[in-house]
């Protein structure tokens, strides 16, 4: 690992509380994920929600799952972020 991903990594468990395994586990998970799956979207909304420490109830996880299974949104991490938090 490069000092500039130790440098990223240090501050995100450092301000957000996200160890790099985490990060690497959700990066690891979507590799060759199947999106239009509920089952697989649905395990993805909930790690991120867990890694944020950010609770989504079960009307707004139904809704993110279905935007992302019907790709009524497009799919990117910062996209996603939004989403989570609104």
């Amino acid at each position: 690992m490069s000092d500039f991903q130790k440098n990223i990594f240090d501050h995100l468990k450092k301000k957000a509380n996200i160890d790099a395994e985490d990060v690497f586990n959700v990066a690891n998970s979507v590799q060759n994920a199947n999106f239009k799956d509920e089952k697989t979207v649905r395990r993805l909304v909930r790690q991120l929600a867990k890694i944020a420490n950010k609770p989504v109830s079960k009307q707004k996880e139904d809704k993110i799952v279905e935007a992302i299974t019907k790709q009524d949104m497009p799919l990117d991490m910062n996209t996603l972020g939004k989403f989570l938090k609104g």
